[in-house]
């Protein structure tokens, strides 16, 4: 095991190390409500919910590359305005072809990036495919219950891979696993949540509804905890990736 975890800290460390940008959110109005219910059982999405007029009020690159992306959207009576810095993405005709059925699964890990928007596929050591990613309201919080609308943070694996009615594809991710219940309940021992809390579940990776593929290009949290890609990048990540692939969540 020790000579497993040595390669992927490695491969992770070279990856943080090549994508680290600072993010920032700047956000005023309302918060932000619901756009779907639980990820696994939605069926539709409730329109009233959906941020609309989304807009991008300011594009500019930094000295190293960032993309600092002001955007402005309506939800209710509240307008919005968030900053975001993004990494640079390559485009899906930019990334080197790559057969998957020559890579060793064993050798491959996914690695979600909270901070930077991001999700990755690690082999060998090497960045093989990066995909802008979005997340929830509160993207920066570790899952703490039920209902909180974030991304568990940790070591996950695919359980699960199959079609998806709204999301093109669904990852189901063995959440909540052992570790899990651990941090859920000291943090009930601790007194951060009411013991009458539950733990949740139905976390996973999936693509995004009918022409939401502009809210992932903005950075804008509207799922119920799981990752979000767009359209096209779910379809190829799910060429990569199938059930026991590993999965770091990190903030």
């Amino acid at each position: 095991m020790r000579g497993f975890l040595f390669p992927v800290l490695t491969a992770m460390l070279t990856l943080l190390i090549s994508t680290q940008v600072s993010a920032q959110k700047l956000k005023t109005g309302m918060s932000e409500t619901s756009l779907a219910s639980q990820a696994d059982s939605a069926k539709k999405n409730d329109s009233s919910d959906v941020p609309k007029n989304a807009k991008i009020i300011s594009e500019v690159k930094d000295k190293n590359g960032n993309i600092v992306r002001t955007i402005q959207y309506t939800q209710g009576a509240a307008v919005i305005t968030e900053i975001h810095i993004f990494p640079p993405f390559p485009g899906l005709n930019e990334r080197k072809p790559i057969n998957p059925d020559t890579l060793n699964p064993d050798s491959l890990m996914v690695l979600v990036d909270k901070t930077n928007y991001l999700i990755a596929i690690i082999y060998k050591r090497q960045r093989i495919r990066q995909y802008r990613a979005v997340f929830g309201p509160d993207r920066l919080h570790d899952k703490m219950r039920e209902g909180d609308r974030c991304t568990p943070e940790g070591w996950f694996k695919i359980v699960e891979k199959r079609d998806h009615s709204n999301w093109q594809k669904f990852l189901l991710l063995d959440y909540p696993n052992p570790e899990s219940y651990k941090k859920f309940q000291e943090r009930i021992q601790d007194g951060l949540i009411p013991r009458s809390s539950r733990i949740g579940g139905a976390v996973g990776i999936h693509g995004t509804f009918r022409g939401g593929d502009e809210m992932v290009d903005m950075g804008i949290g509207w799922t119920d905890g799981c990752v979000a890609l767009k359209s096209v990048d779910i379809i190829d990540f799910c060429r990569f990736v199938k059930p026991g692939t590993r999965v770091y969540v990190r903030r």
